[in-house]
Formats: C-alpha cells, structure tokens, sequence
C-alpha cells in the first residue's frame, strides 16, 4: 500500500469541510488502509482525510498503538452525539509539525459513525481518545489546531511555519 502526502499548513485544503461519504465501497476502504498506514508511518494517533488532500469525511484514530497491538478506529461520517466534561490536552497534529499546544476538549463523548464495512455503531471514548476523535473531527470540519488558539500564539505558529521566502 502506498504512503499518503500529509498535508500541512497553511495549505487550504486543511480549511475545507469534507463531504459526507456516499457510499462505502472498495475506494473508500482503500483510502482508509492507506490512511491507517501513513498515520502508523509519520507516526501519529490520527488522521482524517482532509490532512492526506481528500475532502470526504472519513478519519482513522489509534491512541493504543505506541503501547500495545494497532487498535484502529475507523471513523466514516461520524458525528458527536454527546459531550461531558472538560480537558486540557497537549496536542500535536501531522499538519503542524513540530508545534504542540494546550487545547481545551471534552473530557467525554459518544460518537457515531460508519465502519470500514459501512456499517453504523456507537462509541464512547474518554481522555485521549476522546482528544484524538474530536481532533479529527475538527480536521473533517475545515477546523485546525490553529484556531483553537489565541490570536498572539496562532500568529508565532504562523510565523514559525511559513518562512518568509528568499529570492536568490
């Protein structure tokens, strides 16, 4: 399986809601084993398709990977159907490489969605996963770590990862 080109900032590919999934069918399931590949690869816990240059919402997730054996979340369409709580996570994110910042979520949600064989179900997930899911999300919404930020920070990170071009 190929390796996908992660996206990263400020391409504006990563600012645009992806489309819902029509119909999961074989390019669907092939986009979401390669996109299992690239985030195991780069390594990270998630990614959504937004991040690879897809705009069709779709999203895989494995916070348990690094500790034990691949545990992958396969996220089609998905949906937060419930929030509880609140936490404060350092998150990092393939697109931003090198920059990690304190983001307020919550602590808790259920989310629904399609698996990798289009069938719907239900899961609940807390502290990291919970983080990681939302992050996702927030990719397949157009919503970036960016603008999770204050002003002065999403301006340094700005500044750190568009150089100023040089002419030789």
């Amino acid at each position: 399986m190929p390796l996908l080109d992660i996206v990263t900032y400020p391409d504006e590919r990563l600012k645009k809601r992806a489309l819902p999934v029509e119909e999961v069918d074989d390019e669907i399931r092939r986009l979401v084993d390669d996109m299992a590949e690239t985030m195991y690869t780069a390594p990270g816990v998630g990614l959504a398709a937004n991040q690879v240059g897809i705009l069709k919402r779709v999203a895989v997730v494995d916070t348990d990977y690094a500790d034990a054996d691949p545990n992958l979340i396969v996220l089609i369409n998905p949906e937060i159907i419930e929030r509880d709580g609140k936490i404060t996570w350092e998150e990092g994110c393939l697109s931003f490489p090198e920059i990690l910042e304190d983001i307020d979520r919550a602590a808790r949600i259920k989310v629904r969605a399609l698996n990798r064989d289009g069938e719907p179900y239900e899961l609940e997930a807390e502290d990291l996963k919970s983080v990681a899911i939302q992050h996702e999300l927030d990719h397949l919404d157009g919503v970036t770590l960016i603008d999770r930020v204050s002003f002065l920070k999403r301006r340094m990170i700005h500044r750190q990862l568009v150089k100023p071009k040089t002419s030789d």
